[in-house]
């Protein structure tokens, strides 16, 4: 690993780190179903609805792979619907879940799950999923308020591909561990 990546990587750890457990456990949770990574029911369903959540999640998330092969790579306004309306309602879904508020926990879950292409199209996917009225009044004005000037005008987008894709992690008994 180049010293560049790794550094790239512990940044990608830190803010991880520093969302609310909620918002962790939800990342990894869509991950595991937005890049197929194991059983997303068995593993984090707790209850009846919570399954019915993640069937729902799971049902939206088979968008993915089309959403992935159309990401524009232009500002061209002819690729911009078939794009943007199932990236937007997926985000609605999202955001509706009520554990990714704010804009940059949104934006680490989606340039995992669809890729680092689609960076440029975040700001705008999110801000028009966060005004949307199915969501609660005080979310959307946190989810809006979440999104910084420098996000939302950005004259460019790195491509570079993300480096930590956090997982599931088995708790260990206090006892267990060596001395």
């Amino acid at each position: 690993m180049k010293p560049a990546t790794g550094t790239m990587t512990l940044a990608e750890m830190k803010e991880f780190a520093s969302f609310p457990a909620a918002t962790q456990r939800y990342v990894r949770r869509s991950l595991d179903i937005g890049l197929d990574r194991d059983d997303a029911m068995r593993r984090w369903s707790r209850d009846v609805v919570e399954a019915a959540s993640i069937r729902a999640q799971a049902r939206l998330y088979e968008r993915l792979p089309a959403i992935r092969a159309i990401v524009p790579d232009d500002s061209g306004l002819d690729a911009i619907e078939p794009f943007m309306a199932p990236l937007m309602t997926i985000t609605a879904f999202d955001l509706g879940q009520g554990r990714l508020t704010t804009f940059s926990a949104y934006r680490f879950l989606y340039e995992r799950v669809i890729g680092p292409d689609v960076r440029p199209w975040l700001p705008a996917a999110f801000c028009a999923a966060a005004a949307l009225p199915h969501l609660h009044p005080d979310l959307r004005r946190k989810l809006l308020q979440s999104i910084s000037e420098a996000a939302a005008t950005a004259s460019g987008w790195s491509n570079r591909a993300p480096a930590f894709f956090p997982n599931w992690v088995e708790k260990v008994e206090a006892g267990a561990l060596p001395h």
